[in-house]
């Protein structure tokens, strides 16, 4: 499979914003991009909608030990070349810049992120900007090698985690993940909360028809444990074979639960894309993420780096800018913030709705890293 870099036109680059923190220079055009370089006083991370982005998904890798049918295509995906990839080097270098502008909050991500090899060793070095304001450092992982790694990723500041699992059933995992390993990732969890997570975050995908009947299970798994188990609505991406059949939605599964357990909503923050309640008496909780039938748009903070080095202002919009092709080329600090500052001031209102999210061309979801 091979994608098209959705490169901005001269037509489509806003006014270039400025940053409060560092001056930006005029961007050389061998970039791929056109600027005008008149400043606003927007922050460099700020939006045309005044939304501050302080939260940096950074994908490692395309690869993955699992084949879940909602992520990747049944037939597999082509791999990005090696040489292709984001080196340790770019990545804490473009992680210490997005620090510098604010962000407060980066997520390690793939494909599967604990499959990139030395991963401990970038984990290490992307802590260590907790000096420098960072103060989240979180990982989503299928939790398959966790417990061999967790020692250093803990030590190296990992104080977030999000564990995939869509099912409570063993021989349900390996239909929906198309592999082995529930008990693992079993094994991950417990491991989690013996280390004091609190609260595990447990993502879970929920498919009509394949998975809707255990949310009354899962919900009953956060009585006595620190898990926050966040349902996921099924989502569009290239290849996953979407259609609305499978989408079950928030409201429907509020139903499914209320049915059996009544749930208190609990606060949440102004950009939390988590719905979130607990079942009275319960010491976890659950949430809803609800991208398709009840969009947050309007309170995100967060960006993407694919671990291709493209800059994704949305995770369903197809636009991308490569700062790994910028960085190979010789970009300065200032330049490389002109380009995430343009693209940045591009994105848009909110996504564009699912049903023609489903027509777009966008990437797989294991290429994009959630």
């Amino acid at each position: 499979m091979i994608y098209e870099l959705n490169v901005l036109s001269e037509s489509d680059v806003p006014a270039l914003t400025g940053s409060e923190t560092a001056p930006v220079g005029d961007v050389p055009q061998d970039f791929g991009l056109s600027y005008d370089t008149a400043h606003s006083d927007a922050h460099v991370l700020s939006d045309g909608f005044g939304r501050r982005h302080t939260y940096l998904r950074i994908s490692l890798t395309e690869r993955c030990n699992l084949r879940c049918r909602y992520c990747m295509p049944e037939e597999g995906i082509e791999l990005s070349p090696r040489e292709d990839i984001l080196t340790f080097e770019e990545i804490v270098r473009l992680a210490r810049l997005f620090v510098s502008q604010g962000v407060t909050k980066i997520r390690l991500t793939g494909g599967e992120p604990l499959l990139r090899k030395d991963v401990e060793d970038l984990v290490d070095r992307i802590g260590a900007l907790k000096q420098q304001g960072l103060e989240t450092l979180a990982i989503t992982t299928n939790g398959l090698l966790l417990p061999k790694k967790f020692d250093r990723l803990q030590a190296a500041g990992v104080n977030l985690l999000n564990i995939s699992l869509d099912t409570l059933r063993p021989e349900r995992f390996k239909a929906v993940t198309r592999r082995q390993g529930f008990d693992l990732v079993m094994k991950a969890i417990d491991e989690a909360i013996a280390r004091g997570y609190d609260p595990v975050k447990v993502n879970c995908v929920v498919l009509r028809g394949i998975n809707d009947d255990e949310l009354v299970d899962f919900v009953a798994w956060t009585r006595d444990l620190p898990i926050e188990v966040r349902f996921i609505e099924f989502m569009p991406f290239d290849g996953n074979r979407w259609d609305d059949t499978h989408l079950f939605s928030y409201t429907a599964m509020r139903d499914r639960i209320e049915a059996y357990f009544p749930l208190e909503r609990l606060a949440d923050g102004p950009n939390d894309t988590s719905k979130t309640y607990r079942a009275p008496g319960h010491r976890g909780a659950v949430g809803f993420i609800t991208s398709m039938t009840e969009h947050f748009c309007e309170g995100c903070n967060r960006l993407r780096i694919t671990a291709d080095g493209n800059l994704k202002v949305c995770l369903f919009g197809n636009a991308e800018v490569s700062l790994r092709d910028a960085l190979r080329a010789g970009a300065t600090d200032a330049d490389l913030l002109a380009i995430v500052s343009a693209a940045v001031g591009r994105k848009r209102a909110r996504h564009a709705g699912m049903y023609n999210l489903a027509q777009m061309e966008n990437r797989p979801m294991i290429t994009i890293g959630g």
